[in-house]
């Protein structure tokens, strides 16, 4: 169907004359017979009588009116969605409780005329494909794991090292210190069902493990974090990390502890990755934001694996 006539169809019928649509236009009178005489032939139907006061809408052309404005809103849509500058920044936040959601709230609240589409992608990989094909705009990501480096064309920026705490149930050997430190750990079982072979946060996991001679598991189907609490409120033998940001709510009765962990404190490396030749303006709004909000990296006394790219 041509949205020009379409488009021709609507002035005409707001206008309620073709002479003063084709000056609203800026087209010719008969410019306006042709073009609605060719949106009547392919719809099959006539749209407007001729009366001495200029032209009025038949019964389909009223049946037709709403469709018509409700296609030119699409169509304006479409072409939005596709200009850098008025489409909404699209960002990869991969989990919705996690501290990059955190971090993307309090800049939709420095920024709210800013537009976003806020989406969950599962590893480095997929957000570095989604990167370049223009699918997003940025993604939150521990930047990479061992052997695989970003591409030439991807860059990052690190943005908060998050310290991840020992949550226990009230029956853990550990329930009642107010710290903990890392070596302590030692022999105590970590369970992480969330943890895949293969990602970012998997080799983050391995690295820890290697270096402070852990005990994590990962066994077992991962049915969310709810549930991976309750199993924990009621198993004094098992523990978990969460990250200090990680936004949790249980029920009263689990008694869960929270649980800081010292010497030193193992902290996760959020970066923000997005390709060089992005010319979305707010873009550049988000990483002056995250820039002047993030906290000091490497601090004395926190740990991250040597593997974290340091930019």
């Amino acid at each position: 169907m041509d949205l020009e006539a379409v488009r021709t169809f609507v002035a005409v019928a707001e206008a309620g004359q073709f002479q003063k649509a084709a000056a609203d236009r800026s087209i010719t009178q008969q410019a306006v017979s042709k073009r609605i005489a060719a949106l009547e032939r392919h719809l099959g139907a006539r749209l407007f009588t001729r009366t001495p006061r200029g032209a009025e809408l038949t019964i389909d052309g009223q049946a037709f009116l709403p469709h018509a404005r409700e296609l030119l809103r699409v169509a304006e849509r479409a072409v939005t969605s596709v200009h850098t500058g008025r489409r909404p920044l699209r960002v990869d936040i991969i989990a919705s409780r996690g501290a990059p959601s955190g971090m993307m709230r309090g800049f939709h609240r420095a920024y709210p005329e800013i537009e976003l589409d806020v989406v969950w992608l599962f590893d480095v990989e997929t957000a570095v494909a989604a990167i370049r094909s223009g699918e997003i705009d940025a993604s939150f990501r521990a930047v990479a794991a061992p052997g695989r480096s970003l591409p030439e064309d991807i860059e990052s920026v690190r943005v908060l090292d998050e310290p991840l705490r020992l949550v226990t149930g009230p029956a853990h050997a550990l329930a009642n210190a107010r710290s903990v430190p890392l070596a302590q750990l030692t022999g105590h079982r970590i369970w992480m069902p969330g943890i895949v072979p293969g990602t970012e946060w998997a080799a983050y996991y391995d690295d820890l493990v290697a270096e402070f001679d852990l005990t994590i598991e990962a066994t077992g189907p991962n049915f969310g974090s709810d549930a991976l609490l309750d199993t924990v409120a009621d198993t004094p033998a098992l523990a978990t990390f969460m990250s200090e940001q990680t936004r949790l709510v249980w029920p009263a009765g689990h008694g869960l502890r929270r649980i800081p962990v010292t010497d030193p404190t193992p902290v996760y490396p959020h970066s923000l990755l997005w390709h060089r030749d992005n010319p979305h303006p707010a873009l550049a709004t988000l990483r002056a934001h995250l820039t002047a909000t993030a906290a000091g990296h490497d601090a004395a006394g926190t740990w991250v694996p040597g593997w974290v790219i340091p930019r």
